[in-house]
């Protein structure tokens, strides 16, 4: 079983070529598109502002808080990006998983309106189980989200969960170059609460 697993994990971060924009990881070439519809909720709200608990993320979803004092820009990428989404300060923003046939999907995020320098969600959804994981190969060392930590969080208790404490600008459960191995995976059916600040 453990030698399947590092055969699994080693093959998800070999697929990298499939996300655009050089993102270091990618997903299984077998998966079939869906069409899932993103939704952002800009609204704000006494708990979004707090920190929340991993049981605030809704199932077969990203749910991404943003306790920052700034806005955060957000782009859901795989071999296309969207339009750009912006989280207020205190507000959120959420994604039921997606599938591509080309590769896994990157949400983006920055405090800029530019892609520069952006910290990333990566999943890929391949039947009963998400394969996540943070990236900060493309974020500047001067970013706010390292200067605030940044965190996901699982709301099923049996998947891992990554933090990265305020000021950690070489965050072990974030991914800082391409052949690091910090690739989760959970159940499609969990949610998972990334925290930004």
């Amino acid at each position: 079983m453990m030698l399947s697993n590092i055969f699994l994990s080693a093959v998800f971060a070999m697929t990298a070529s499939a996300l655009p924009h050089q993102h270091p990881r990618g997903s299984p070439a077998s998966i079939a598109p869906t069409t899932t519809s993103m939704t952002a909720n800009s609204s704000t709200s006494a708990s979004a502002s707090a920190s929340p608990s991993a049981s605030a993320s809704a199932s077969g979803s990203v749910h991404i808080v943003n306790n920052l004092g700034s806005t955060v820009y957000l782009w859901s990428t795989s071999d296309s990006s969207s339009d750009t989404q912006t989280i207020s300060s205190g507000a959120s923003y959420s994604e039921a998983w997606k599938t591509e046939s080309t590769g896994g999907i990157s949400i983006k995020m920055a405090t800029t309106d530019s892609e520069n320098s952006v910290l990333q969600f990566e999943y890929t959804a391949d039947g009963d189980t998400v394969y996540w994981d943070l990236s900060s190969i493309n974020l500047g060392s001067d970013s706010e989200f390292i200067t605030a930590g940044f965190s996901a969080t699982p709301n099923d208790s049996s998947c891992s969960s990554a933090s990265c404490s305020a000021g950690d600008t070489n965050c072990a459960q974030s991914y800082q170059k391409p052949d690091d191995t910090d690739t989760n995976s959970c159940s499609a059916s969990a949610g998972i609460t990334v925290t930004l600040g």
